[in-house]
């Protein structure tokens, strides 16, 4: 497996540029990348030469996260500003605009089926769910406090979530939080599970497996990505090799590589069966926020984000 770049744009974004995903392609037009940036808007792009397709506005502050609906139809995007923006891609129209109380909209990810929008609540400790029909919110997974400690305690103020993901089938999400704490949730009873444990900083960015449902990968500040049995409450997997925080990780479609950015300005992909990174990219100058596989076979695509403002785009195989 090796990745080869293909094309990166500078000054792609005004500001930093934290957040990208791919947006599935619909009957008349191929996938399409989205990206985010702190200069408060959020962008299209066609590949493989990234030919800007448009730009969004509608948000006050930076968007930390972007996501896209499985039907490659809506997508959404979390800003600083503490609104969550549903839009169609293809008309920019507004389709719903969600408010959070401040600091409780982080990164946000639609489940497999469509049905259901997942969004990481920051200081409330919680991840809140949508329903996409109606846009209501259906769940709060609050993560419990640790036994022993009371009301007053500030100890909830560590449990500040960053980061979420859905498994496979829908019936699992997993969140990541500020002290390095992954929680595990039963979607369907709306029940908290278990944590997984092993980080000790933040955990911004965490996926599981399309291919192995009980596959959990976590990238943290302390440098270390994990696997985890999400299930079975193991770690079962730790690869090192970033000089700094791993701020963003993804898996393959086909499971078999991890890529990951980090604050050490690199791209990084890790072959799952050798537990160990097999190349390291250094298209960027600063810090790389987003990292995001195409999903679907060959050819395969890689994009990178970065605080340079820069895309980078690159062929995996």
């Amino acid at each position: 497996m090796k990745l080869a770049g293909l094309k990166s744009i500078d000054d792609a974004h005004d500001e930093s540029v934290w957040a990208v995903t791919w947006v599935p392609a619909t009957d008349s037009r191929p996938a399409l990348l989205l990206t985010g940036s702190l200069d408060e808007t959020v962008r299209l792009w066609q590949p493989d030469e990234l030919v800007n397709r448009g730009k969004m506005t509608g948000h006050c502050l930076g968007v930390a996260s972007v996501a896209a609906h499985p039907s490659g139809r809506i997508a959404a995007s979390a800003s600083l500003d503490s609104f969550v923006r549903i839009f169609d891609v293809d008309t920019n129209n507004t389709v719903a605009s969600l408010e959070a109380p401040p600091s409780e909209v982080w990164q946000l990810r639609f489940n497999p089926q469509g049905t259901m929008l997942a969004v990481a609540g920051g200081g409330s400790a919680s991840v809140k769910v949508w329903d996409t029909a109606t846009w209501d919110i259906v769940a709060t997974l609050s993560i419990p406090r640790p036994e022993g400690t009371k009301p007053t305690d500030k100890s909830s103020s560590k449990k500040f979530v960053l980061s979420v993901a859905w498994s496979p089938d829908g019936r699992r999400i997993a969140c990541g939080s500020m002290d390095g704490t992954v929680s595990v949730f039963d979607t369907d009873r709306a029940k908290f599970l278990h944590h997984l444990e092993g980080h000790f900083m933040p955990v911004r960015s965490l996926v599981f497996s399309p291919v192995e449902p009980r596959l959990l990968f976590t990238g943290s500040d302390d440098a270390h990505v994990h696997m985890y049995d999400a299930e079975g409450k193991t770690l079962v997997g730790a690869m090192s090799g970033h000089a700094g925080w791993v701020l963003s990780v993804d898996v393959s479609s086909d499971g078999a590589a991890v890529a990951t950015g980090s604050s050490d300005r690199t791209v990084r992909l890790w072959d799952i069966s050798m537990r160990g990174a097999v190349q390291t990219m250094s298209n960027h100058t600063d810090q790389v926020w987003g990292v995001a596989f195409r999903p679907g076979g060959m050819p395969g695509r890689l994009a990178s984000v970065s605080d340079d403002k820069s895309i980078s785009l690159y062929d995996y195989s």
